[in-house]
């Protein structure tokens, strides 16, 4: 089986509230033997400082790696000083064939906070075939914002699509065809909940043949209400109780694919889970 994982580790967050990668990578070992990692709020200069995207390249050895930075702002002091970054970052057992890096609509939305948001692409030459993997990161408070977000990937998805059908002319360099996969996986912390506007459009169908998004969700278990990925160890007494925000989508070509799902609820630390998901996608 192929596998997925996705989660949100919050700069590398620890119950404590501190920073703690060994755990991190710790957490996903334990969770299961992964082809594919897909991280969300990857920090450097933040907190202790620490370049995580280096640190956690250097923490999983035999990893290819691809981060996006959705913020990268001049750090506090001299003008040398580490820059401040947060984004997304994937890790995979084997190659990336080719990156991109999508900024995401930010539309104002006067009087709400937010923040600049990002997607990670890449096509990884898995041993089931080229397979493209996008890690997603959408605005938790705007939702003006969020829905523009939602656009841009079904934008993405049909241009790839594309992309894959009809290929690309070669040429030397930078022009050289890289092929871009057609099956895809969407993963990451979309901020909205099952059922919401958002959620709906994301999975509309296309006015032409571009194989639309399926919640993996549903497939792996048709029928049952999404698992909480959010909010399972706040104890507060004012706490809301769970609830999922944390998805991995499917494009429709690769829907008959997918086996299991599910959630890693014992970890602490992040309020978010980590994410599982299994295709039959490795050769026999």
């Amino acid at each position: 089986m192929f596998k997925l994982i996705t989660w949100n580790i919050q700069s590398g967050r620890n119950p404590e509230g501190n920073i703690d990668l060994d755990r991190i990578v710790a957490c996903l070992e334990r969770f299961a033997r992964h082809d594919v990692i897909c991280l969300q709020e990857v920090s450097s200069g933040y907190g202790d400082g620490e370049d995580q995207f280096a640190a956690l390249r250097a923490r999983l050895p035999g990893h290819a790696a691809a981060a996006a930075y959705a913020c990268d702002t001049a750090g506090p002091g001299a003008p040398d000083a580490p820059r401040l970054r947060t984004g997304c970052m994937i890790l995979s057992r084997h190659p990336i064939l080719e990156s991109f890096r999508h900024t995401l609509p930010w539309p104002p939305d006067p009087g709400v906070p937010s923040m600049p948001r990002t997607a990670l692409e890449v096509t990884v030459a898995a041993p089931g075939g080229l397979l493209r993997v996008v890690s997603a990161h959408l605005e938790y408070f705007s939702c003006t914002q969020r829905l523009a977000q939602v656009e841009r990937l079904r934008e993405l998805q049909r241009e790839a699509w594309l992309h894959a059908r009809v290929g690309r002319a070669s040429g030397d360099g930078p022009f050289a065809a890289v092929p871009r996969a057609g099956p895809a996986l969407l993963a990451g912390d979309f901020n909205m909940l099952p059922g919401s506007l958002e959620h709906q459009r994301l999975l509309a169908p296309f006015d032409d043949d571009t194989p639309p998004w399926r919640d993996c969700w549903h497939l792996a278990q048709p029928g049952r209400r999404h698992a909480p990925t959010v909010g399972l160890h706040d104890l507060r007494p004012d706490a809301a109780p769970p609830f999922t925000f944390d998805y991995v989508f499917a494009s429709a070509d690769l829907a008959g694919k997918v086996r299991r799902m599910r959630i890693d609820a014992s970890e602490q630390g992040s309020d978010h889970q980590a994410v599982l998901v299994e295709l039959d996608w490795n050769a026999a």
